[in-house]
C-alpha cells in the first residue's frame, strides 16, 4: 500500500491517574488491544525519564513471543515514577489494498501505546494524554485524496503518481464501494477498541485526531454516514 506519512492517534485522559495507579491503568488499557491473529503480544517494552529527547532507562525487544500485558506492566512497575513514560508496541489487522494480488486483505499493521506519568516532559500529558495510541497510518481511516465521503476530491488532489493511479482505480464505482465499505470497516475497528478502553480504565475522555486532518473523528463520520 501506499506509504503516506500521517499517522491517526488515540489520546485518552483518565480520572485518579497517579504514580500508585498509572501502571495498573495502563496494563488495563493494554488488555484491550485487538491483536492481529498472526502477531499476538507486544514486541517490546521502552521507558525513558524525563522527557522524550532522553535514552531509554529500560529496553527490552520480545522477539516473537507472546508477551500479554501483564508482563509488560510488571517490567514497568520496576519503574513506576512520576517522571517516567512507558512505551510498547504490537500489530493489529486492518483493511488495505495488496497491490501484489489487486485484493483487499487483512493484514497486520503497528501500533504504539505510550503512557505519561505527570512530570515526564513538563506534563505532555495535558495536550497529549495519560495515554496516546498511534493507530497507523491516517488513510487506513480516511482514505486517500478525499476519495472517500460526500466531499470528494477526486485524483486531481493526489500528491504524487502512484496515490493518483491508485485513486484513478479506486474511483471506479465497483472499487470505490468497496473502498468505502473496508475503510468503514477500519473506522469501526477504532472505535470498538475504543469503547472497550472506556470500559476497561475510569477514562475522563478521549479524542481521535491525526497529523493530516483538521478534525478526523468528523471526517471518520462523513465516510460512515455514506451508504
Amino acid at each position: 500500500m501506499l506509504d503516506m506519512a500521517n499517522r491517526a492517534y488515540a489520546s485518552i485522559w483518565s480520572r485518579d491517574f497517579s504514580e500508585e495507579t498509572m501502571i495498573e491503568q495502563w496494563r488495563a488499557l493494554l488488555e484491550t488491544v485487538p491483536f492481529s491473529a498472526v502477531r499476538r503480544g507486544f514486541t517490546e517494552l521502552a521507558i525513558r525519564a524525563v522527557d522524550t529527547t532522553e535514552t531509554p532507562i529500560f529496553g527490552q525487544d520480545f522477539g516473537s513471543g507472546e508477551y500479554g500485558a501483564e508482563v509488560v506492566a510488571e517490567l514497568a512497575s520496576e519503574h513506576a515514577h512520576e517522571d517516567c513514560a512507558y512505551e510498547t508496541a504490537a500489530f493489529w489487522d486492518l483493511w488495505t489494498w495488496d497491490d501484489t494480488g489487486n485484493e483487499w486483505a487483512q493484514k497486520p499493521q503497528p501500533l504504539e501505546i505510550a503512557c505519561y506519568g505527570r512530570e515526564f516532559d513538563e506534563g505532555i500529558w495535558k495536550e497529549q494524554g495519560h495515554f496516546l495510541i498511534d493507530a497507523g497510518f491516517e488513510h487506513f481511516f480516511t482514505g486517500h485524496a478525499r476519495l472517500l465521503g460526500f466531499r470528494r476530491g477526486g485524483a486531481e488532489a493526489a500528491r504524487d503518481p502512484e496515490e493518483a493511479s491508485f485513486v484513478a482505480v479506486m474511483s471506479q464505482p465497483a472499487n470505490l464501494r468497496t473502498y468505502q465499505e473496508k475503510t468503514q470497516e477500519n473506522i469501526r475497528k477504532l472505535y470498538d477498541w475504543m469503547a472497550r478502553v472506556e470500559k476497561a480504565i475510569p477514562a475522563e475522555r478521549y479524542q481521535l485526531w491525526s497529523e493530516g486532518e483538521e478534525n478526523l473523528e468528523a471526517r471518520m463520520e462523513e465516510i460512515l454516514a455514506v451508504r
